[in-house]
């Protein structure tokens, strides 16, 4: 396939998609195959030796033990998880035995008959993916356990969107380990003539996320079927949604987010985003550092100046305007000091109404003695390493390393991992120049920012959200107002963002404000 502009301008040449669950709705068939062999299996023991029946629990047990894993694992897997060992047995053992192989290939028929009466499902967002991708000279791979794999490609009609297609059969001829072992999509990425680390990987299963952090592909990405997001997330997929049509090629194709040498500038764009605001009022969330001060050495230096203070009282007089920072509720508040903002500390953990309302919010209070010890192992683990320090902010921490030497900086990461080794309760994220520590529990930003919207009766059809950052943890509030607002990266040199517009300063951010605060209120009917 030949290379065309936009894909020598990507970061990457090629994308394999796993079939079952990503590509095809088949995920379901093997469920429902895999429940009924075990369920079987496990109601023939209760009768022969007085075991306890306890069912084949499809939102658990297959997403735990066998969900993208070659048949015979996953026929290991969940008897290992019930504490039942049988002898592996022989591929061709007949679906009556008691061993690996025999209950392997009894599932493999109860599969084949709701295959011939179902047929395959396709999930049609995928498949405008796949196609918006070859279009822009992207190579595409499919990959999949099931020794069904072509079968299945060729009853959706599928075949001509797929440059390779790799199954089971290829991994057992070619004696490959499965998932989470990344061989299979290694060899795939061999076949389409691309690198790993110039190659995307989707997969819906744990173990196919796995099989593609040891492969070190480029980018992985985590699709959730079905309530399995923290699996995918705490595997470490850099990018989970509950469906591919949330993403665009063009995302894919810089990493999961727009280039910032492609982000149109926001005060270039005021005509633009003034005809967004006609007939709505905005709504305006704004980070603090580095969006409303400049980013300084230390924290506690980061001080607004009397103009910014100004054009953000002006704006909130007008508009609703609450202020989302990674910093501590009250530190926050204090530095900020207007009355009449709404407030979000801690990444949105905490969150207050202007001055006199009856706004709150917390989440992770139950959290609190886990960062508390974990903020004590950290310190100590760094004490010896210039300028590494923690920053309490009650519900999350902060490990600074802007003056830390480059060549320190990897160890004060490895203090963080280790202590996040024994607090498991929590977990790390990236931000400019710090490590955050927060509970490991669905909140962010851009929930913080959705939270909002409803608490303040904003989330309407005449209201326009608009979100002004700088930092990584400010894209998920970018994500979360995609297609519904405006998102706005402030930032001094280019990087990947899925924000609309960009800001080149803090200077920048004080202009767009005042063009904001002038914003007149549409007329309510």
């Amino acid at each position: 396939m030949k290379k065309n502009r936009e894909q020598s301008e990507s970061r990457f040449e090629a994308a394999i998609f796993d079939l079952d669950g990503v590509v095809t709705r088949t995920a379901r068939l093997h469920a429902a195959a895999w429940k009924r062999l075990f369920d079987e299996y496990l109601r023939h023991r209760s009768k022969i030796g007085g075991e306890p029946f306890i069912p084949f629990d499809v939102r658990v047990d297959y997403l735990a033990t066998v969900d993208g894993k070659p048949r015979y694992e996953g026929v290991r897997g969940f008897l290992e998880s019930r504490a039942i060992h049988l002898p592996f047995g022989a591929r061709d053992d007949g679906p009556e035995r008691e061993t690996i192989c025999g209950l392997g290939n009894r599932k493999d028929g109860y599969f084949e008959e709701r295959l011939d009466r179902e047929g395959v499902e396709i999930f049609e967002s995928t498949v405008s993916l796949i196609r918006a991708l070859r279009e822009r000279g992207i190579r595409i791979g499919m990959v999949t356990s099931s020794k069904h794999g072509r079968e299945i490609v060729r009853r959706g009609g599928l075949q001509e969107i797929f440059d390779v297609e790799f199954d089971g059969n290829d991994a057992e001829e070619l004696r490959l380990s499965g998932k989470p072992h990344p061989d299979a999509f290694l060899a795939t990425a061999g076949l389409l003539r691309a690198a790993p680390e110039r190659t995307i990987v989707c997969e819906d299963a744990v173990s196919g996320i796995q099989a593609g952090r040891r492969g070190r592909f480029g980018l992985v990405v985590g699709v959730d079927r079905g309530g399995n997001r923290a699996a995918l997330e705490l595997a470490e997929a850099d990018l989970v949604v509950s469906d591919l049509s949330e993403l665009t090629a063009e995302l894919l194709m810089h990493g999961g987010s727009r280039s910032t040498t492609v982000l149109p500038g926001a005060l270039e764009c005021l005509s633009e985003i003034k005809a967004r605001l006609r007939d709505k009022r905005p709504a305006v969330f704004l980070d603090y550092d580095g969006t409303l001060t400049p980013i300084v050495a230390r924290p506690e230096l980061a001080v607004l100046t009397p103009e910014m203070r100004d054009a953000v009282r002006r704006l909130a007089r007008r508009h609703a305007v609450a202020v989302v920072s990674g910093r501590g509720l009250a530190d926050v508040i204090k530095l900020v000091g207007i009355d009449e903002l709404h407030y979000a500390g801690n990444h949105g953990f905490e969150i207050r109404g202007p001055g006199g309302t009856d706004l709150r919010h917390e989440i992770g209070a139950e959290y609190l003695p886990a960062l508390a010890l974990a903020r004590d192992d950290i310190a100590k683990r760094i004490a010896s390493i210039p300028g590494a320090f923690v920053e309490n902010k009650t519900y999350s921490l902060s490990v600074h390393y802007r003056q830390t030497p480059d060549d320190r900086v990897a160890d004060v990461e490895a203090a963080v991992d280790a202590a996040l080794a024994v607090a498991t309760a929590l977990r790390k994220h990236l931000g400019k120049k710090v490590f955050e520590v927060r509970p490991r529990i669905e909140w962010d930003k851009g929930r913080a920012v959705l939270w909002l919207l409803k608490a303040l009766d904003l989330d309407a059809a005449d209201v326009l959200p608009i979100y002004v950052g700088d930092d990584v943890t400010d894209e998920d509030a970018f994500r979360a107002l995609a297609g519904r607002g405006v998102g706005v990266l402030v930032v001094d040199e280019p990087r990947p963002s899925s924000a609309s517009y960009s800001l080149r300063s803090v200077e920048e951010t004080r202009r767009l404000l005042e063009f904001l605060a002038d914003a007149p209120k549409p007329e309510r009917p």
